[in-house]
């Protein structure tokens, strides 16, 4: 059993190294952990930290591509290096690294494929009155799309088996988090949640520079995802908003028209028309993604067995200097 603790990292040579230095070499049911630090296109001394802290990989992107796309660049990584369980956490050091194996356990007994590591919001001195409560909302809604209960869905700190993680495609560059708690509860992956630690806040986080830009990311990436994931119930339900007041309108006109010939009402009867050829248009259009959505999950389908068959290993990033390459192998 190969165990994998990845950690997206942009600008954090500050944290880095107390972060790698925390997560446990030894852990009962596992015969190897290794850590691999993603690079987002720091532009400090991040990957000599990671080295310097004996991170075993640094994967360097290119350019600053976002955590999202970062956590997936990682996946893939720890996938081709044969990892059986990834374990992502933060690189700020937020979560208490000594609860990985609390979090790992329910894949190690089979009960689950994703752990979602539940934070105390309740008691996280950092957080204001109304972050705890928005984080609350917004893990009800998650709960609500993804037919899961997850407590706590903006959590960075959780673990999938080697299937799972195959299965999960990022689609967009903000935030990992939401997403794949309702993209794994559309598949069926099998999830639950665990109770864990945090440390002290060292910074302010930098996904978002507020609350209300929060709330909007937020809420576009789970609109996004479930137009992507339920688009005819979704484009159904668009349909319906339309051509119901459409169909009352119809039935009004109609009745000022057996009564009294249905003269000075013919507005509502266009109007009605309108909004019924939207409820039309949109009800095409939901077809249409519901058919691209199958083929997306046939192509996703190929791409997990795909890499858990003949994995693509990306190139890993070797220092430059001689010395630490021979140090680290």
């Amino acid at each position: 059993m190969k165990l994998i603790v990845q950690i997206p990292a942009l600008n954090e040579e500050e944290t880095l190294a107390e972060a790698i230095a925390a997560i446990p070499r030894s852990i009962p049911g596992v015969n190897s952990i290794e850590v691999l630090v993603i690079d987002d296109g720091s532009t400090d001394r991040t990957v000599d930290v990671a080295w310097d802290a004996k991170a075993d990989h640094v994967l360097e992107m290119s350019s600053h591509v976002g955590l999202a796309r970062a956590f997936s660049a990682g996946i893939e990584y720890a996938l081709s290096l044969g990892a059986d369980v990834i374990v992502n956490t933060d690189a700020d050091n937020q979560y208490c690294a000594d609860d990985i194996p609390a979090l790992i356990d329910p894949i190690l007994k089979r009960q689950a494929q994703i752990v979602v590591g539940a934070r105390p919001i309740a008691e996280i001195e950092s957080f204001s009155l109304l972050k705890k409560v928005l984080q609350r909302l917004g893990s009800w809604v998650v709960r609500v799309a993804s037919k899961s209960k997850i407590p706590d869905a903006p959590s960075g700190f959780r673990a999938y088996s080697r299937d799972a993680a195959a299965r999960l495609c990022v689609v967009n560059t903000y935030t990992y988090t939401l997403e794949t708690i309702i993209q794994a509860g559309r598949k069926h992956i099998p999830m639950t949640s665990v109770p864990v630690r945090v440390n002290k806040v060292t910074r302010p986080s930098r996904l978002f520079r507020g609350i209300p830009e929060y709330v909007a990311r937020s809420a576009r990436t789970i609109l996004r995802v479930f137009v992507i994931y339920a688009p005819l119930r979704f484009f159904l339900t668009l349909s319906a908003i339309f051509a119901l007041p459409g169909l009352i309108g119809v039935g009004r006109f109609l009745y000022y028209y057996a009564t009294d010939g249905g003269a000075g009402h013919v507005q509502s009867l266009v109007l009605s028309g309108v909004l019924l050829a939207m409820a039309t248009i949109l009800f095409a259009v939901g077809i249409l993604a519901d058919l691209i959505s199958a083929n997306r999950s046939l192509l996703e389908d190929i791409r997990a067995r795909e890499l858990l068959r003949a994995p693509r290993k990306p190139t890993e990033v070797i220092p430059l200097d001689p010395a630490r390459a021979l140090e680290n192998g």
